[in-house]
């Protein structure tokens, strides 16, 4: 395969699409970004009041804290799977998917573009909850590194979730469908609330086939120190599935599949 004229890498074209996807959020920054952060502030604010002083401790933590970094990948995970998503599905009822499928860009640079602005939108999301959980709560976080590594590792799976969704996707509300019946019920029964050795045995064996729950049990770690399965397990599932998606999302943009007419 010969070289292109600008090299093996279109930095330019890269770039460029990167920077729309970002720039996507950015310009709507108080849907994209500031209503993620009011919903997880409910979400910690509600179930403290409701259950939190009676609950008692889990892990040798307090409610409140034990949630905290469930909600902070929840959140994470669905902004980055909503950003990538939503820019396909957008592009594909507007008719206008052609303008990024035309520019001299590789499926990998198509996925890498794509990926860049879900990423981007997730780590925002995570920091913020983050330093959230560390002023208001007094959450001092126990493994900074191991909590970035898998809010990056949950931003590019989601990312890359979201860009299979959006290519099978063709109305708003098949999307949508994908949305409340896949990706949320995954993210609820993952352990954001819990631990799962709450769960019966059976729902726990399910559950350690879901790379969700080592993305939250992930960050959990990270931010308490506290977990249900070794996360360095949980750190090879979640980039073994991240790949294994990102592959296939990479099929897809490779030969056009439910996008070329």
């Amino acid at each position: 395969m010969s070289e292109r004229r600008f090299g093996r890498v279109n930095w330019l074209g890269l770039y460029t699409l990167a920077r729309r996807e970002v720039m996507r959020f950015v310009v709507v920054w108080t849907q994209t970004l500031l209503a993620p952060l009011v919903t997880a502030a409910l979400f910690l604010l509600i179930f403290n009041l409701a259950i939190g002083p009676s609950r008692g401790e889990i892990m040798g933590r307090p409610f409140v804290h034990f949630i905290a970094p469930g909600i902070l990948m929840m959140t994470v995970i669905q902004n980055a799977f909503a950003n990538v998503s939503s820019s396909i599905v957008i592009s594909k009822v507007q008719g206008n998917i052609v303008d990024t499928l035309m520019p001299p860009l590789s499926a990998f640079e198509l996925i890498l573009g794509y990926m860049a602005g879900g990423v981007a939108r997730g780590v925002i999301v995570a920091v913020a909850i983050g330093l959230g959980v560390l002023v208001f709560l007094g959450v001092e976080i126990a493994h900074p590194l191991w909590a970035l590594v898998f809010v990056l590792l949950g931003s590019a799976f989601m990312s890359a979730v979201g860009m299979i969704a959006g290519v099978f996707a063709n109305k708003f509300d098949q999307m949508a469908a994908i949305t409340n019946f896949i990706v949320t019920p995954l993210a609820f029964l993952s352990g954001t609330f819990y631990s799962v050795e709450a769960m019966p045995e059976l729902m726990q064996k399910i559950t350690h086939f879901n790379p969700i729950f080592y993305l939250i049990d992930g960050v959990r770690y990270g931010v308490l120190g506290v977990s249900d399965s070794n996360p360095v397990l949980g750190l090879i599932v979640c980039a073994t599935a991240t790949f294994v998606i990102a592959g296939t999302a990479w099929a897809m943009f490779r030969t056009g599949y439910r996008l070329k007419a």
